[in-house]
């Protein structure tokens, strides 16, 4: 029977829509002196496909970019890295806080990580590193809450994501600190607010807040994908 697996669903989404962005614009395809820039999706692509801040959002009144955006990645190592987090992050917090948690946390820091980076004027931006800080921020709650020896090993390594993260953000341009703070920090307060499963079972509020994210990113992506592919052939 068919097994539904969050966590490499979201894995095979990304994925998906890094090719999709590839094709939509071959053009974009390229290897330059810079590593980070091989198998960059074009600027234009990712503008249809949901990319999100004050360009998208204000300018073209993309408000639904907040959502899409997580699924999108700017090149094959930025793509590569926040996939290997997610499989790393991503089945323990789904085992420790349940599915349809897992779900909430994961889609809703992604929209707070890239409303936040509107709000502060953030240009264009794109990627799964704000849900990603969502599950750390998690993991962190997770591990503080629960205490003893083995809650302070997950709460001390979780920290070591956050160190890397502020390390990173600061020694290369370009990153989106703001998406990284805003997920982080809203990964935090969902986790708190909603538990985990030592905590308590998950609730039938909880269970429809997962359902009506999972339909409403459907929504989005689907329109994404009809959006760009009318916009490249129609126009």
């Amino acid at each position: 029977l068919f097994a539904f697996e969050p966590v490499q669903t979201i894995l095979y989404v990304n994925i998906a829509f890094f090719v999709l962005a590839l094709l939509l614009d071959p053009r974009g395809i390229f290897m330059g002196g810079n590593p980070l820039a091989f198998l960059s999706p074009s600027s234009q692509s990712l503008l249809m496909l949901g990319a999100s801040g004050t360009i998208p959002v204000i300018q073209f009144h993309h408000y639904w970019s907040v959502v899409a955006a997580s699924f999108l990645h700017g090149g094959i190592l930025h793509i590569i890295f926040n996939m290997m987090a997610l499989y790393q992050l991503g089945p323990f917090v789904l085992r420790e806080f349940g599915l349809h948690r897992f779900v909430s946390i994961y889609i809703l820091t992604g929209v707070v990580g890239f409303a936040v980076s509107v709000l502060a004027g953030v240009q264009f931006t794109i990627g799964a590193s704000a849900s990603i800080c969502g599950l750390i921020g998690a993991i962190i709650y997770f591990g503080k809450s629960r205490g003893g020896s083995y809650g302070e090993a997950i709460f001390k390594q979780a920290l070591g994501w956050v160190v890397g993260l502020v390390i990173f953000g600061f020694l290369f341009s370009g990153i989106n600190n703001w998406a990284h703070g805003g997920g982080l920090l809203s990964g935090l307060l969902l986790s708190y607010s909603m538990g985990y499963n030592d905590q308590k079972t998950e609730s039938a509020w909880s269970k429809i807040l997962a359902y009506t994210c999972i339909l409403i990113t459907f929504g989005v992506l689907v329109w994404a994908v009809g959006f760009s592919v009318y916009y490249k052939f129609a126009t």
